[in-house]
C-alpha cells in the first residue's frame, strides 16, 4: 500500500507542475484572442463609421428637407394655387405631402424610432390641418381661398405642424454627429 501511495505522489509530482502550466498557458492564450477579437471589432465599427456615418447625415439631411418642403407656408409657395377650385387645390396639396413622404420614406432606416415617429406626426398634422381647413370653407370657393385660410390657421395657433419634428431631428443630430 506504501508503494501505491508513493507511486501516487510521485505522479502528482509530475501532473500537478504540467497541469498549472497548460491552466496557464490557456489563460493567456484566451485572453489574447479576447484582445484581438476586441480589436478587431474595434476596426471594424471604424470602418463601418466611416461608411455609415455620411450616409446617415444624408438621411437627416432629406427627412429635415422633406418637413421643410411639407411645411405649409413653404408648400403653398411652391405649390400654387392659381385657377383651382379649393376641391382640386386641396387634392393637390395631400399629393404633393403624400409624394414628399413616400420619396424619402427609405430614410427611416438611419434614423431613430423616435424621429421617424415625428416626422410621421408632422405629416398627419399637416394633412390634417389642410383638411379641417378645407371642410370649413364653401363649396364653391376658390384654391387661393384655401390657400389663405391655411395660412391664417397656422399664424392663429402660433404653431407649425412640422416644427416639433424639425426640432427634434436637428437635436438628435446634434446628439448623433
Amino acid at each position: 500500500m506504501n508503494e501505491f501511495l508513493i507511486l501516487i505522489i510521485d505522479l502528482l509530482k509530475i501532473a500537478l507542475p504540467a497541469i498549472i502550466v497548460a491552466l496557464a498557458m490557456y489563460a493567456l492564450v484566451k485572453k489574447h484572442y479576447e484582445r484581438d477579437y476586441k480589436v478587431r471589432l474595434l476596426e471594424l465599427r471604424q470602418k463601418n463609421a466611416e461608411v455609415v456615418l455620411p450616409i446617415r447625415l444624408q438621411a437627416y439631411e432629406r427627412v429635415v428637407l422633406l418637413l421643410e418642403r411639407i411645411t405649409p407656408s413653404s408648400m403653398l409657395l411652391r405649390v400654387g394655387s392659381a385657377g383651382q377650385t379649393a376641391a382640386e387645390y386641396h387634392r393637390v396639396l395631400l399629393s404633393e405631402i403624400r409624394n414628399e413622404f413616400d420619396h424619402n420614406l427609405s430614410q427611416q432606416v438611419y434614423m431613430t424610432e423616435q424621429a421617424w415617429q415625428q416626422v410621421k406626426h408632422a405629416r398627419e398634422d399637416v394633412a390634417a390641418l389642410i383638411n379641417k381647413t378645407y371642410h370649413e370653407l364653401p363649396e364653391n370657393a376658390r384654391g387661393t381661398e384655401l390657400a389663405k385660410r391655411i395660412l391664417e390657421n397656422v399664424l392663429s395657433t402660433e404653431q407649425d405642424p412640422t416644427a416639433r419634428a424639425l426640432t427634434y431631428v436637428k437635436q438628435e443630430i446634434g446628439q448623433v454627429f
